[in-house]
Order: C-alpha cells, then structure tokens, then sequence
C-alpha cells in the first residue's frame, strides 16, 4: 500500500495518514514527533479515568503492529494508582469500532481492561490502563509445545479457553443480538473478491450463534496469570490491522473470539519448531475449557455445527483476514493461513458429498409423509412402509449430523 492525499481532519498534535491499495484504503491517526503528552491531549476528549496531564511523564515510546504504546509515569499525588504510578497509553491509529467500552464494562472486575482514555469526534485515539505484572500465556505454550509437554500445554489451553468464556459468559448479560447471516457472508465475500481468492464459503449460520460484545481478535498473549495468586483474566485491547482495512459493519458471535484463539494456537505451534505434539488434542483442550465456562447454547453441539458454519467458517476467516494484512504490507505468505487455505477446498467437497446423506433423509420422509397422506386413514397393512421411510429418514440424518467434521480437527488433517 501506499501513502496518498488524506480527506479527512486530524486532532491537534496528530497527523492524518491515507493509505491505498488495490481493493483496500486504511485511514490512520499518528501522533506528531516532539509533542509533549499535555499538548497531545488537550484536544481529545477524556473518558473514565485519567490522570492530570500535567502529572505525566513519558519513559519510553514503543510501536507495535497496532499503534504506538506509550510508558507513562505518574507523580507521587497520583499515588493511589496499585502499580506504583506507572501506566500504558495505547495508541488506536484506525480508532474502534466504538464498543470497547461496552467491552471493557462486560469484562470481570480486576481484569486488565482500560480505566480510561481519550476520543476525537466520537472515536477512541488513546487508551490507558494499568501496568500489571503477568506471566503471558503465549510463552507458556509455546514453551509446553517445544518441550512437548502434552500435560502441560493442555491445562494451560483449558485455563486459557476458561478465561475466554468467562467473558462471553458476561458479555452475554451485557448485549446480545440475533445473529446477522447476510453480512457475515457480504463479509467474506468481501475478502475474497479483495484477495482474489479462488474458493468462495458461505454459511446459514447457526441460530446458536448471536452477535455479542466480542472481542474481535484474541491472542494468547492477551491471556495472562497473576504468579502470586495464579488468578487469570484476559487483556481487552486494541483492534488489528485488518479492522482498518475493512471496517465493521456488523457485530459478530462469540464463536469469532473462539476461532481467533483457535487460529492463534496453529500461529504458535508452527513456531514452535521443536514440537511433536498433535494439534488435534490441543484444539480439543482448548475448545472444552471454553465450553465449561461459556454460555450453554453458545457452547452446544448445534453452535459447533460444521454443515452450518461451526467453528470453522470463523477460523477460514481469520485466515483470510492474515492475509490480508500480509499484502496490504507485503510481508510475504503468513503461515499457517495460506497452508489452511490450501485444504478448503477439500474441507468443502467432503462437507457437500456428505449432503447426499442429508438428501436420502429429507426423500426419505418425503417418501414417508406423502405415503401416509395418500393412504389416510391407512388400513393396518399399509402402515409399515411410510413407518419404515420415516424411521430410514431419522437414521440419515443421523449419520449426516455425525459426519459433520468435528471442531477440534484442523483444515489439515482432512482424512484421518
């Protein structure tokens, strides 16, 4: 992508930044080399709770792939800060979809969500939280995976899924909505048409699959435990790259959160180069912590219904918005994204030969129905034929559901 002529205004001590390419335009916000933090903000508008800005020094300055993250320090009359005075200012150059708030109000108490913050004509520029000492859960698996410690890697998958539905859990009693089909698959859509990809999948969605406050994307590193306490909670953050670049028009299910952590994991363990260990039983520990602490209907066998989307719409997604984000830079193909991408295909003809049980089924009870009324008030000898399509009809089905490709079972390992 490159930079062009911005249409739009920027904040007081911010620069407006534009960004094209073919298919994808990303709008930014940067704050300006050698302003000084109480110039910065004077001309955003604060929300919850922020310190004096006259109160604040700037330590050190980092840029990350989601904006700049800024280590303030406060002044001893703020000192009713627990961390000692010290905070994180996050930068949100592409801003929010403007529910991070609601998010970080869902969110369990103590959690490592932002007390507060800075917006500029309705949209949050800076977010700023408290510095809490953790121990990340990315290392912990990734150092689980490298010495190929099954045990180990799968109770820190299980706390990690539990912490995700304990959120969803409370996001529930926050907001929910009906499920929004037609722009999901306008979404996807969208993404192939972008990427020129040469498959396309859409999905009816399963009714079990209501929009929520998700988080949009997830990581492991956003999943941290107290050393002292070994109490866990999740980090509420900033929005990726890809939200720039195609901006949302809709809310999304809790399953999106699940299919990012899920997508996550495969990032790590094709990292982790010394590992061994099958990705199919980490999936499974991961998506059962999940389920023990998210909301039942959320969690059923009907929400992880893969003829219906399931799980695995939502992480082909997640591979698609990778992607993405790797040619509007040009950073080369991300794994294991193109790697997955490679097997939809085949996940796809497995899925529709299996609707020719579907099709058995649903002629069957055709057979069946169409008998009975035909023969109403059938006599005693005609009774056992539609009894018989009728009972052949719930058999299929019965089989169709059961070759639904379970969720813990990844793109690649289509076969066994």
């Amino acid at each position: 992508m490159a930079e062009v002529e911005s249409d739009f205004d920027a904040p007081p001590g911010f620069k407006a930044i534009t960004l094209a390419g073919i298919g994808m335009v990303a709008r930014m916000l940067e704050p300006e080399d050698s302003v000084d933090w109480a110039t910065l903000v004077a001309g955003l508008e604060p929300w919850g709770e922020v310190p004096d800005p006259k109160l604040i020094r700037v330590i050190e300055v980092n840029h990350t792939e989601r904006g700049i993250t800024a280590w303030l320090k406060l002044a001893r009359q703020f000192g009713d800060i627990e961390t000692g005075g010290d905070l994180w200012a996050e930068f949100l150059p592409w801003g929010s979809d403007g529910r991070l708030r609601a998010r970080a109000k869902a969110a369990p108490e103590n959690w490592n969500v932002p007390s507060g913050g800075y917006s500029w004509e309705g949209s949050d520029i800076i977010i700023v939280r408290r510095v809490m000492l953790t121990g990340w859960s990315d290392d912990i698996v990734a150092g689980a995976l490298n010495a190929n410690d099954m045990e180990a890697a799968q109770a820190e998958l299980r706390n990690a899924g539990r912490v995700l539905g304990h959120y969803h859990t409370r996001a529930m009693a926050a907001r929910t909505t009906p499920p929004n089909p037609s722009k999901w698959n306008a979404r996807n859509q969208w993404l192939e048409e972008t990427l020129q990809a040469t498959f396309i999948w859409r999905a009816p969605y399963s009714k079990n699959q209501p929009c929520t406050l998700s988080l949009g994307d997830v990581r492991f590193s956003d999943i941290a435990t107290n050393p002292n306490t070994d109490v866990s909670w999740l980090t509420i953050g900033r929005p990726r790259l890809a939200d720039a670049l195609r901006t949302h028009t809709c809310e999304f299910p809790a399953m999106r959160d699940l299919a990012s952590l899920v997508h996550d994991l495969s990032r790590i363990h094709h990292s982790s180069r010394f590992t061994s260990l099958d990705q199919t039983p980490l999936r499974l520990a991961l998506i059962e912590g999940w389920k023990s602490t998210a909301p039942a209907d959320w969690a059923s066998d009907d929400a992880f219904y893969a003829h219906r989307g399931g799980l695995a719409i939502w992480e082909y997604e997640q591979c698609l918005l990778d992607v993405l984000e790797a040619t509007s830079h040009q950073s080369g193909a991300p794994e294991p994204a193109v790697t997955t991408l490679a097997y939809v295909k085949a996940y796809q003809k497995r899925m529709f030969s299996n609707r020719t049980y579907g099709a058995l089924s649903i002629m069957a009870a055709f057979f069946g129905i169409t008998s009975l009324v035909n023969t109403f008030p059938p006599a005693l000898g005609e009774i056992p034929i539609p009894i018989a399509c009728l009972a052949l009809s719930y058999w299929l089905y019965g089989v169709y559901r059961r070759m639904s490709p379970p969720p813990e079972r990844p793109f690649t390992h289509l076969g066994r």
